[in-house]
């Protein structure tokens, strides 16, 4: 990678060290990127599926916390 920038490094990557990365879980034929919180629930970060209408579903809309059961 190539920073320009006259911003000192430091400040550009500042908090890299507080980043997690999400985790990911399948659910049915779509695979949800979650951030994993306590007590077994998750947030969604990111959905992926080849279906359009499964992005329409607000149950696994980004920011949404649902129990994760394994």
């Amino acid at each position: 990678m190539i920073q320009y920038t006259p911003v000192p490094l430091e400040q550009v990557f500042q908090g890299i060290e507080d980043l997690r990365c999400p985790e990911e879980v399948v659910v049915g034929d779509m695979t949800l990127q979650v951030e994993m919180l306590a007590h077994g629930e998750a947030k969604v970060v990111r959905l992926i599926s080849p279906r359009a209408e499964d992005y329409m579903n607000p149950a696994y809309m980004p920011g949404t916390v649902f129990r994760l059961t394994r």
